[in-house]
C-alpha cells in the first residue's frame, strides 16, 4: 500500500562551530510519529543540518519505497535553498559555487540530491524557535544528542 505522504521535520545544530553536534528528525504519518536521532563529537551545524535530512529521507525510502510523497519541513534556509534552488547551478558548474570557489559539503549534497530523486519529496522552511510542536521537539532532541557528546 503506497503512503499518500509524510511530513519529516529536521532539525541540527552544534555547539561551537565546528564543536560537538547533533542532528534529529521526526517523521510523521498520519497519527504515527518516528524520531530518531545521532551526532557527531566534531563538525558543523551545516552538517548536522544536511544529515537530519539525508537520515531522514533514507529511512522513509527503505521503509515506504521510491515515489513516496514527502514534505520536509526544516528550519535551515541552508538546507531548503540549496537543495530547492543553489544545487542546479553547483552541479551545471562543477560542483562550485557563483564565485568559483568549491561547494562546500558537496558529499552530502549529492547523497541528498541522490534521495529526493526516489522520492516525491517538497521543501518547506519553518521559522524555528517559534512553537511548531515536532521542530522544537527535533531541537530538544538536537540539544541532547550536543549534551551527551560534551560530557
Amino acid at each position: 500500500m503506497q503512503i499518500q505522504s509524510i511530513e519529516l521535520y529536521t532539525d541540527g545544530g552544534c555547539s561551537g562551530n565546528p564543536g560537538p553536534g547533533g542532528w534529529a528528525y521526526v517523521l510523521r504519518e498520519g497519527n504515527n510519529h518516528i524520531a530518531q536521532s545521532g551526532g557527531q563529537a566534531f563538525t558543523t551545524n551545516n552538517k548536522m543540518e544536511l544529515t537530519a535530512v539525508i537520515k531522514g529521507l533514507d529511512h522513509i525510502l527503505k521503509t515506504f519505497g521510491k515515489g513516496t510523497r514527502v514534505t520536509v519541513l526544516t528550519d535551515s534556509q541552508y538546507v531548503k535553498n540549496g537543495i530547492s534552488v543553489w544545487i542546479f547551478n553547483w552541479k551545471r558548474n562543477g560542483w562550485k559555487t557563483a564565485s568559483k570557489d568549491p561547494v562546500k559539503n558537496k558529499e552530502l549534497w549529492i547523497e541528498l540530491d541522490a534521495l529526493q530523486q526516489d522520492l516525491s519529496v517538497s521543501w518547506q522552511w519553518v521559522k524555528g524557535h517559534a512553537g511548531v510542536e515536532l521542530n522544537e521537539l527535533c531541537d530538544t532532541l538536537v540539544r541532547a544528542e550536543m549534551d551527551a557528546l560534551k560530557k
